[in-house]
C-alpha cells in the first residue's frame, strides 16, 4: 500500500472574479519507503499540497489518502487523531518550543500522541543521539545553531513513528553546507526506519537526495 495518494486535487480559494486555484487537479503517490521532492518556485502550490497531504487542509475536491487512511472523508476529531498519530512535520523555522530542551520538545509530542513514560524517554534520547545531538538534549533552542534545530525539528518529526513525514523547505534557512548535512541526516532518517517522505524545496541543488523529484507549477505537478 502507498505511503501516499493524492487523486485529482483541487484547492480553490474564493470564488467568481476572486477565484484562486493554488492546486489543480494535482496527483501524486509516493511509495511506502520513497523520498520524494517537490520543486517549484514561491506561490507554486507546494504548501498548499504539503498542508492537504497532512491534514491540515482540506480540498476543494479530490481524495488524499495516507496509508489506510481515507483522511478527505474524516471530520475534524478524526483529522486531528490522524495527524498526532500518523504523519509528521517539520517545518521551514523548525517552530520549537522555546522553553523547552530539545529532549523536552520530542516528548511533548509524544505525550500529545498518549506515548509517555520511560519507553518515550529512551526513544527521544536515542532520536537525539542519532541525530548527533546527544551532548545537546538538554539545551533550550536558543542554545542551538540554526542546524541543530532543524536536527530536533526532524526528531520531534520521527519520535511518533509516523507512516509520513513532510518537510516544508527544511534548509531554506541554512547554508548549502549545513543543507546538504540536513538533508543527508533527513535520508539517513527515513531510510532507516523505512519511512515515506515528502520534501518541499525551491532548492533544486538538494533534490538529488530524493529517490525522485516532481515540479510544481501554478498548482499542477510534472513528474
Amino acid at each position: 500500500m502507498p505511503a501516499l495518494e493524492v487523486k485529482d486535487v483541487r484547492k480553490v480559494y474564493g470564488s467568481g472574479a476572486t477565484e484562486v486555484v493554488a492546486l489543480d487537479h494535482a496527483t501524486l503517490t509516493v511509495g511506502d519507503d520513497e523520498m520524494v521532492t517537490l520543486v517549484g518556485p514561491s506561490g507554486s502550490g507546494k504548501t498548499t499540497l504539503l498542508s492537504i497531504a497532512g491534514g491540515l487542509l482540506a480540498p476543494t475536491s479530490g481524495t488524499v489518502r495516507v496509508g489506510p487512511h481515507e483522511i478527505s472523508d474524516y471530520d475534524a476529531k478524526n483529522l486531528t487523531r490522524f495527524r498526532r498519530e500518523s504523519v509528521g512535520f517539520v517545518f521551514q523555522g523548525a517552530n520549537l518550543v522555546p522553553f523547552l530542551t530539545a529532549r523536552e520538545n520530542l516528548l511533548i509530542a509524544a505525550d500529545v500522541a498518549g506515548r509517555r513514560g520511560a519507553e518515550a524517554g529512551r526513544r527521544a534520547i536515542q532520536l537525539l543521539e542519532e541525530l548527533g545531538l546527544g551532548h545537546r538534549m538538554d539545551n533550550t533552542p536558543a542554545q542551538l545553531s540554526g542546524g541543530e534545530k532543524q536536527r530536533v525539528a526532524i526528531g520531534r518529526a520521527l519520535v511518533n513513528e509516523p507512516e509520513l513525514v513532510l518537510f516544508d523547505e527544511p534548509t531554506s534557512a541554512l547554508d548549502t553546507q549545513l543543507g546538504e548535512q540536513v538533508m543527508e541526516l533527513i535520508r539517513a532518517e527515513v531510510k532507516g526506519r523505512g519511512t515515506a517522505a515528502v520534501v518541499v524545496t525551491h532548492d533544486t541543488r538538494m533534490t538529488h537526495y530524493a529517490d525522485r523529484s516532481v515540479e510544481i507549477t501554478d498548482g499542477r505537478l510534472v513528474a
